[in-house]
């Protein structure tokens, strides 16, 4: 009895095993690896990086490289998710797409599980770079977060026509380089021969930082025309932190605010009322209605992609219109 019942046991675990084996087999896709006949080489920043066959599972730890994939239509793997931009909206709860932590800080363990062949990074990993680059081909963008006045559009064209050729994607990445060119001309349609000036300034829980000429704005009054309202330079990250009597004594034709507490606490835009007192309502910007909050998802999380240029574009021109 003990020998037959044993027996049946043995079946049926082996039965399972083979029912679940099946299963297994049916459910996982092959990966196919498509060699290239030549090695795309990449140089950036931080080196070169040689890529030998399409990525079929690439990791993004920024939002300015999902929304290149996204504008290219590359799946993503994974993605850092902790600010993501009403525009990427789609994958902050895709499960298909992998969360890899913070945009300051990605979790290298699970960079490590996800098991990419393609890792894109920016400035904020430089420090990572050399870790990442073992795991995978790693390609970093080489927009500079802290001084973007010289060659800002340069650098992000020329990145998505690399990511173009990395992914066999040139017409596309032509097209979305022909669009980010169509949208400076509308903005330089809009800034050029005009006499206003502008500041560029961030809102932090009541204090405010100034964005001037070299800076991470830069690109603004560089590229896009605008004349600054101040000749401060600050190359922070987060801007010059200046008073409501800055402002006052710059008087610019036009304010352009970022409200970086309502990126980091996920709110609304605090409305322009709230942020008014005396000083600031003398100013020509506030006098003649000329105070723009611009979208700060566009502006503070990304400002270097397809997507976030013509958002800041737009809302560039907003100041600019009666």
């Amino acid at each position: 009895m003990l020998t037959r019942t044993l027996s049946l046991a043995i079946a049926l675990a082996f039965s399972t095993l083979v029912t679940l084996t099946g299963c297994e087999q049916q459910t996982t896709q092959p990966v196919i690896i498509q060699e290239l006949d030549t090695p795309i080489v990449v140089d950036h920043n931080l080196g070169q990086t040689v890529i030998s066959h399409r990525p079929q599972r690439v990791a993004a730890l920024d939002m300015n490289e999902v929304d290149f994939l996204d504008q290219l239509g590359v799946p993503i793997a994974g993605m850092v998710k902790d600010f993501v931009p009403h525009f990427l909206a789609k994958y902050k709860n895709d499960d298909n797409v992998r969360d890899l932590g913070s945009i300051v800080q990605p979790n290298m363990e699970k960079i490590y599980a996800l098991k990419p062949d393609l890792i894109l990074m920016t400035p904020l990993h430089a420090n990572q770079y050399q870790a990442l680059s073992e795991l995978a081909p790693t390609l970093h963008f080489d927009v500079d977060f802290r001084n973007s006045q010289s060659n800002h559009l340069e650098v992000i064209k020329q990145h998505l026509l690399d990511l173009g050729e990395i992914f066999d994607k040139q017409a596309l990445a032509q097209q979305k380089v022909a669009e980010i060119d169509a949208k400076v001309e509308q903005v330089l349609a809009a800034t050029s021969d005009r006499p206003e000036t502008a500041l560029v300034v961030m809102h932090n829980n009541g204090s405010f930082s100034s964005f001037g000429l070299e800076s991470r704005y830069g690109f603004v009054f560089d590229v896009l025309g605008v004349k600054p309202a101040s000749t401060e330079i600050a190359t922070s990250l987060h801007g010059q932190p200046v008073s409501s009597e800055f402002i006052n004594q710059a008087d610019p034709d036009i304010l352009y605010i970022i409200d970086r507490t309502a990126v980091m606490e996920g709110i609304p835009n605090i409305d322009v009322e709230r942020l008014a007192n005396p000083l600031l309502r003398q100013t020509k910007a506030w006098k003649n209605g000329k105070v723009i909050l611009v979208d700060a998802d566009a502006w503070y999380i990304t400002a270097a992609s397809v997507t976030s240029l013509k958002i800041v574009i737009d809302d560039i021109i907003k100041g600019y219109q009666s």
